[in-house]
């Protein structure tokens, strides 16, 4: 059966024949700017500074890693007056050699009421970390505050913060004396998650005590350092890692600060991702969340980085896991460079050569002491254990590229 005439078959063919071609030529010049246009950026992105740690840091070089559970760091004042211990869990590479190693200081989320240090978040980020070179802790801080308004939780965030500086310090005196975690002490980084976060930002920023507001008695607390002990040691950090936190004060970030991550959801309706109110339904205060904190530092020139998660709430990856891809990347492209670039710094002379005599680096002179420690078994619980995680099994990660403004340690 036929469906069109002669003349129409003709006719339908003058109209086929320049439209499909037409067709094919739009699409040929669309492909050809397409590779002209995307071909340049994409080469540039895939360039990546030079690996001067064969891999360390870089990529999962190890397979198991060890954990020490239970290690106590610090005795603390509890909210009712009683002595209260704090402990950490301590992650590093299986059978790692290399004696000085960065440290990197984690602490949970729970708005400074519930949560603890085997938080399902900080256990897969210091399991990766040590998974690369890293030493990672995941810390426990003094929790609950009363009476339950402003005031007392902002008094929960000093005491909070004391904890983790009381961390620090407690790593540096070891770097300097025993030596029992091998690490080097100029290399220790701070980082959280919300009222871990705030915490971490704290640490570094808060550095007067003519800053606190008088209403938080911070004499009566015990200063920004408190009482954890390890007196004479820094608790200045490397660098900060800020997951979803915020500062009272954008202006507590100012010039020769420790370079700043940040990564927030961009609606995030507990603590905010510009400048914000927080804490209902408590009386709320207004923060700066990391997007102020983005411009403050680039404004006092402080290198950061900051990598918005679009349209994504407050903690998202403590409720999608695909989200912790989104954490961690940029915490390792943010972090290997402040390690060192080009010819091998300190730090990764190190990782080379790591039967080398380590050097002493204490912030003040270092001072001989015997320790004697018990041996652990892999796998026994009690105070201080320790074990080894089963295989982690993540791919392999792409080249870093050094975040911007991020420059050598010097």
């Amino acid at each position: 059966m036929r469906f069109f005439s002669t003349t129409g078959n003709r006719q339908l063919k003058q109209y086929l024949f320049p439209t499909i071609f037409r067709t094919l030529l739009v699409r040929l010049l669309l492909l050809l700017l397409l590779i002209t246009g995307l071909s340049t950026p994409v080469l540039r992105a895939q360039s990546a500074p030079p690996d001067t740690a064969r891999g360390r840091y870089h990529r999962p070089l190890f397979q198991q890693v060890k954990v020490r559970r239970n290690v106590e760091f610090a005795q603390v004042s509890g909210l009712l007056g009683q002595t209260q211990p704090l402990y950490l869990d301590f992650y590093e590479p299986a059978g790692d050699t290399v004696r000085r190693r960065p440290l990197v200081l984690l602490a949970h989320e729970g708005a400074f009421v519930t949560g603890t240090r085997d938080d399902a978040v900080m256990t897969e980020l210091c399991t990766r970390l040590a998974r690369l070179g890293y030493t990672a802790a995941s810390i426990d801080y003094r929790l609950l505050f009363f009476p339950f308004d402003s005031v007392g939780i902002g008094r929960a965030a000093i005491r909070a913060t004391q904890d983790m500086r009381a961390a620090v310090r407690f790593f540096r005196h070891d770097a300097a004396t025993a030596r029992r975690f091998r690490l080097d002490g100029r290399y220790i980084f701070v980082g959280g998650s919300s009222a871990g976060a705030f915490m971490a930002l704290q640490t570094a920023y808060l550095d007067k005590a003519a800053e606190v507001p008088v209403y938080l008695n911070l004499a009566a607390l015990g200063g920004l350092e408190g009482s954890g002990g390890h007196a004479g040691y820094s608790s200045r950090p490397r660098g900060v890692i800020n997951l979803c936190g915020a500062l009272a004060q954008a202006s507590w970030l100012g010039p020769g600060d420790v370079p700043l991550l940040s990564i927030h959801g961009t609606r995030d309706g507990i603590v905010p991702y510009n400048r914000g109110l927080i804490g209902g339904p408590l009386p709320a205060q207004v923060v700066a969340g990391s997007a102020v904190l983005r411009r403050r530092a680039s404004v006092v020139g402080v290198p950061n980085v900051l990598r918005p998660l679009r349209g994504a709430g407050h903690v998202p990856y403590s409720f999608e896991p695909t989200y912790l891809d989104s954490v961690f990347v940029p915490m390792r492209d943010f972090l290997r460079p402040l390690l060192g670039a080009g010819a091998p710094g300190p730090l990764l002379a190190a990782a080379l050569n790591p039967r080398r005599t380590a050097q002493a680096t204490a912030l003040l002179p270092r001072r001989r002491v015997e320790l004697r420690l018990p041996e652990i078994q892999p796998g026994t619980s009690g105070p201080d254990s320790a074990e080894l995680l089963p295989n982690y099994s993540h791919p392999a990660l792409p080249a870093a590229v050094p975040p911007t403004g991020a420059a050598p340690l010097k």
